[in-house]
Order: C-alpha cells, then structure tokens, then sequence
C-alpha cells in the first residue's frame, strides 16, 4: 500500500498528489513513470513522476482528473493509501550537460515538464520555460517552474494571462535570437509536432515525451508502439523520451484516438450510474 502523504489542487481538474514510496524515490529519475492501481479492481494507468525526495521516500505525481480512474484518485485524501505504484518505469531523460536550454511545457504536460527543468537547473544549465494554457484559469506549477527556471515566459491562447498565443512563438524568438543546445517538449502531441517543426530548421537538438496509449508498461503488450525515424519503438521500454525530429506524429496522434468513441460512452456510462 501507498500512502497520500500530500494533496492539493492545482486548479479544478488537476491535483498534485505525494506518495511514500521509498523504493521507488530511492532510484527514479526525471523523465520516468509509474503505473499505478488504486485497488485490486482497479484499472492501471501510468503516471509521470513529477518530482521526488529520496531522504524523504516521496514521489509526486500529478494528474487531471479525466477519466474513471483519475476521477477516484482525485477524490481521495491524506492518509488513504492505493493499492499500487509500480515503477520506476520507461527510460531517464538522456541530457548530456548542455550550456542553454528551453523547457516547453503545454497544459498538464507542465506536470512532467517540471522535474526536467529542476534537473537541467540544478546542474547549472541556463535554464528557459516556455508554459504554454487555453486560459489563465487552468495555469499550474507558475512558482515552481519560476524556482527553477533562469527565463520564465507564459502563453495563453486568449491572451488572459502572460503573452497572447502560441509557445512556438515565443520558442522561435529565442532561437532567432540566441544559441541553445537543447529543447524539451512536453504536452500536446500536436504541440510537441510543432515545437520539432520550429526547431528543426536551427538544428537544436529536440526531444519530446509521448503518451501512446499503455497497459502494461513492460513492452509486452504493443499498445504504446510509435515510429521513430522509420523504427517501431515501445514508449513504456525505449521511452517515453525520443528525437522530437525523428517521431512520426501523425500516424500517434490516429493511434491515440482509436478508442475515442469508447472513452465517451465510457465517460457516459459513469455520468448515468453517478447521476
């Protein structure tokens, strides 16, 4: 079992939760996840680690409460437990000490953004976040992507809150103004498509995290399969990391919608037995 040791919501559908789980804050890294099962009826949905404490065995995810089982985690308080938290799963962020570079972070993706541009920071990289929302009622992680970020920039689509528009426009100013040795990209597929498409052209390396659909997160199963540069890759063994420049985002974002019509009836269904 794993204890909710913290809790707090990060805006009405997001909520930033701490688990004690010793063993696997002892050995994760940035860029990792978990699967988590909140008891044995449950289904099993993965996680990013959003920061993590290895004096303090803790590990923080944070999530939006979307679907059946995020709806229930969310509902949950300090000192309740679940039943599961498997992990640390998927490959660490490969950062290879650059000089400068850009964390891209869109919606909720900020979440799995944080921890790669704590890392980046703590290592002394100079350090530009780029946060892009739909409005200002949905920003999260503002104070702790500030502590660890040299350049701070938020966009919203309507333009309520930061500057008006799209990360890629702020991401192509800095690169026409400036060097840098890595971008990070981490939200909306189509986000993380256009981010690659804007760096492409300087040459800055770019990598992004996928969120293909996954079941077991061992490889096994072939759900979370994506192209890479023309090679089948598993996103829960070989990622969820990958070039940004190499990855086929077309054909992953028709593979992550194969079970819409399934999640909404799903959805539906819970709203009917709850209503």
């Amino acid at each position: 079992m794993y204890k909710i040791l913290e809790k707090r919501q990060l805006n009405s559908q997001v909520t930033w939760m701490t688990l004690d789980a010793p063993f696997i804050a002892r050995k994760v890294q940035p860029g990792q996840f978990v699967i988590i099962r909140i008891d044995e009826k449950g289904e099993r949905i993965p996680l990013t680690v959003a920061d993590f404490n290895r004096e303090k065995g803790t590990v923080t995810i944070i999530f939006q409460a979307a679907g059946f089982t995020t709806k229930k985690l969310a509902q949950m308080n300090v000192g309740d437990s679940i039943l599961d938290c498997v992990g640390p799963l998927g490959m660490p962020t490969e950062i290879d000490n650059p000089k400068k570079a850009i964390v891209v972070g869109g919606g909720v993706g900020c979440a799995i953004a944080y921890p790669q541009a704590k890392a980046l920071h703590n290592m002394g990289v100079e350090t530009t976040v780029i946060a892009g929302f739909r409005n200002k009622d949905i920003v999260i992680l503002e104070e702790e992507m500030r502590n660890v970020s040299d350049n701070y920039f938020i966009t919203t689509d309507d333009g309520s809150y930061g500057q008006k528009g799209f990360v890629t426009e702020v991401l192509k100013a800095l690169l026409e103004k400036d060097n840098y040795d890595l971008v990070i990209a981490i939200g909306p597929i189509p986000m993380m498509k256009f981010v690659a498409k804007t760096t492409e052209p300087f040459g800055v390396r770019t990598i992004v995290s996928l969120n293909p659909i996954m079941i077991d997160g061992t490889g096994m199963c072939g759900g979370c399969r994506v192209s890479v540069g023309g090679e089948i890759k598993f996103a829960c063994v070989d990622g969820p990391d990958f070039d940004g420049h190499k990855v086929d985002f077309d054909e992953l974002m028709r593979r992550n919608s194969f079970y819409r019509e399934e999640e909404a009836h799903a959805c539906r269904l819970e709203e009917s037995i709850n209503g």
